[in-house]
Order: C-alpha cells, then structure tokens, then sequence
C-alpha cells in the first residue's frame, strides 16, 4: 500500500551528512517541497530545529513516529527522529563518524519504507564519503548501500537536466580499475538500464549515445582497442534488436551533440567521464537518479558543500529538481491510494 495527500507521491527526505549542508537546503525548501509532494524529513530533530532557525523560518517541527502520522502540511515540518541523540554534537563542516553513522541509518530507514511501500520514494541530500568510510560503513556512497538494501544486483547511477540523462558504466573505482570492468555484457545493460529510464521519464524512444573509451575513439586501434573490440560490436547488437544507439563518440564530441538535443541519454564508461560534462551543462540543476532499483531515489547532485555549511549560503535548487523527478517517476508508476 502506498500513501498520497491529494494525489502528491509520498517522499522521504533523509537529511544526509549533518556537518553539510543538507539540513539547510531541506529546511530552505520546505514550502516549495509540500508543493511537489507529501514530504518526510529523516535525520535528527535538534539538528533540523537549528537549520530552521539558521534560516529564519517559522516552520513548527513535528517529529512523529512512523510515516502514518505524517500529515504533509507546509507549516509543519514532519521528521522521523533515526539514531542517537549525540550527532546534534557534530560539528559544521566536519569529518565525524557520528555523522557518517546518522547518514547511513537515515537512508536504512528510508530505504525500508519504500520496500515496504509505505512511502512512494526517497530524495536524499549529500553524504560524505570519509565519513561513512569513519562510521565503518563499508560502502562508499548512497548507490552502494540502495543496491545492498534493495537486494539489487544490476544498477546504475545516472545524472540527469532537462533534456538529457547520463548513465555510468564504472562508479566509485580508481581510474585505472576501470579497464577491467568494461564488457560488451555490462555495458549493455547499463543502456538497457538508461533507455527503461528515458521512457519512464516520458521518452517515448529514447536516443542513445555510447562514449568511447580512448581519445578520439582510438583511432581505430592507434590509441587503444576497446572501441574495436568491446564498444563497437555492443552497439551494432543492439541496434540490431531495434535499439537507437550510436557510437562509440568520442566524448568532448558526443557531449556537445547531446546538449545540442541530438541524444536523449548518454552512457559514459566512467564516474568523471559522465559527471564533469554533465554537471558542466547542468549549472547546478542536475539530479541523481539511482536506476534498476525496485523503488526510486532521486537526490542533489551536488556534495556536502563543508566550505558554506551552516553559514546560511545554501540553496535549494537542486532538491527541489530531485523531488520534481522523483514525483514524476512515483505518477509513472501508477500507485493508487
């Protein structure tokens, strides 16, 4: 059973690493927030009093219980209090286990709900790194740990503007590892992942580009093989089974075609590859999309932003692109009340 208020999807915020700005952008775009849907704060209620009042608001918090005491109104700002009392004590801009271990329980949380179709979905504010890798959390990122919850074995992180979504073969690896995780198999479901994507977005058929791989796409073989012998034959398979995908594009190339409107989505071979083009054209409007899971998660594609958090510099663009995506991908999927 799932839940809407007046026909909005049902989504919960988990308020990320709170030595960041993820408290901020949430209390900052709370009115906006109740617009687009029926909205849930997960995190800790004596950090989210004090974003409220770092910003001025006059919003009531309300912490409840579960989910099914959440009412959904603007003047009130419903959380679900996760964890232990001591992660109020972290400091702004901060590396702290306490704030890793909050960031982590806040996503479980969420993560269960929507399995258990309490919830519609999930957009969460930005996390870091060291300090989950601090709270002994052995995944490195949002995706990771949605995948494991989730049970989900095929996934992918995709950034997305108007217009045009970014899908990564390689994530969160060092550079020269992705070599070996390049097969004409993952690859390829990558961009099935991607053009499923599109078309719950409203694509009706979705265009492709593959990125190459090597510098002007190897030149055939001078500057490596692997658009020969991995990227090219993927293509033609897939074409062959009605697909409309080109390449491999060399990537400065194929990047400047896609934002010129000649591709709907992009399938980039790896993190930065797909992340600097895309962020570059998105000006701060993108958004994170976790694709193949069972239930969505969108979030900020920006991080913990530590050199402004808690000086009251944030902004809330980006959250409220994620929550817009989200309540699109949630009346996609035809939930009834």
């Amino acid at each position: 059973m799932t839940y809407h208020d007046k026909g909005q999807p049902f989504l919960a915020f988990t308020m990320g690493d709170v030595a960041g700005i993820g408290p901020e952008i949430i209390a900052r775009g709370w009115a906006d927030l109740c617009k687009l849907c029926k909205p849930v704060v997960v995190g800790d209620a004596a950090v989210m009093q004090r974003a409220l009042d770092l910003i001025g608001s006059k919003v009531r918090l309300q912490v409840v219980d579960n989910s099914d005491q959440v009412k959904g109104k603007s003047a009130n700002l419903d959380l679900v209090q996760i964890g232990s009392a001591d992660i109020a004590g972290v400091l702004p801009g901060t590396i702290d286990a306490r704030a890793g271990r909050g960031a982590h329980d806040f996503l479980v949380w969420a993560i269960d709900e929507a399995m258990a179709r309490r919830i519609d979905g999930i957009v969460t504010a930005p996390l870091h790194k060291e300090s989950l890798a601090a709270a002994g959390v052995k995944h490195p990122g949002h995706t990771e740990i949605l995948a494991e919850r989730t049970g989900t074995s095929e996934f992918a992180m995709v950034l997305a503007i108007e217009g045009l979504a970014v899908i990564h073969q390689t994530l969160h690896m060092a550079l020269r590892d992705v070599f070996n995780h390049l097969s004409p198999q993952s690859i390829g479901e990558k961009a099935l992942l991607l053009h499923d994507l599109l078309k719950r977005l409203g694509v009706k058929t979705p265009r492709l580009g593959l990125a190459a791989l090597n510098p002007h796409a190897g030149e055939h073989g001078l500057f490596g093989d692997e658009e020969e012998t991995i990227l090219r034959p993927l293509v033609e398979k897939l074409r062959n089974q009605g697909f409309e995908i080109q390449g491999p594009i060399p990537a400065d190339t194929l990047f400047q075609r896609a934002v010129a409107g000649e591709f709907d989505g992009v399938v980039a071979l790896y993190h930065d590859q797909g992340h600097i083009a895309l962020k570059l054209a998105g000006r701060g409007r993108a958004v994170n999309i976790s694709a193949g899971l069972p239930i969505i998660r969108t979030s900020v594609a920006h991080g913990t932003a530590f050199d402004i958090a808690w000086k009251g510099k944030a902004d809330a663009d980006s959250l409220l692109t994620a929550t817009r995506y989200a309540a699109n991908l949630a009346k996609s999927r035809n939930f009834v009340c």
